[in-house]
């Protein structure tokens, strides 16, 4: 890998990799996607998950919101990936800023994903950084967030198919993160 990536390794051949790297070219089962409570994607990397997914991605964010009501912050939910090459996509809802205990909510938003997608069975699954986009969560409290959650997640689940867990970042946002989950 080049310098601005870097891998974590953990029992049971478990690899966390953090890069500054476009999560539509992750090599993983399922990306996550970060999303709003109303599964509406009307900006930032939503906006071209949806984009890139087509209008069947849409349509099935607009039945699970029709058939159980919104998505509560911590939570997520799964639908197929439409035109992306994964096996489906994981819609997780992170805090805003300023809605309080916003590096504990990160961190359940990332272990309540990695549930969804050991039900699936996925092997591998990638994050961007949850919640620092237009929620305005500053990096530092999100890279503290998934330092708690990947190895936490780990393990209390030391069976789960999750082998590989992508962590896709904007190449301003590498350094912090290297600085914060390299310690």
């Amino acid at each position: 890998m080049n310098g601005q990536s870097f891998i974590k390794t953990f029992p049971g051949n478990r690899q966390f990799i953090v890069a500054a790297k476009d999560i539509l070219a992750a090599p993983v089962d399922a990306i996550v996607n970060p999303a709003n409570s109303g599964l509406s994607h009307g900006g930032g990397l939503a906006a071209i998950i949806a984009s890139e997914a087509g209008s069947t991605l849409e349509d099935e964010c607009d039945s699970i919101i029709e058939r159980q009501g919104q998505v509560p912050v911590g939570k997520a939910v799964v639908t197929n990936a439409g035109r992306l090459p994964f096996k489906g996509i994981i819609h997780a809802v992170g805090p805003r800023m300023n809605s309080g205990n916003e590096l504990k909510m990160i961190a359940r938003t990332v272990i309540y994903s990695l549930k969804l997608a050991e039900r699936k069975r996925w092997a591998a699954i990638a994050f961007p950084a949850i919640s620092t986009g237009i929620f305005n969560v500053p990096v530092e409290i999100c890279a503290k967030a998934f330092k708690k959650a990947i190895p936490l997640y780990w393990e209390k689940y030391q069976d789960s198919s999750v082998k590989t867990v992508w962590l896709c970042l904007m190449p301003d946002d590498f350094p912090l993160f290297e600085k914060i989950l390299k310690d």
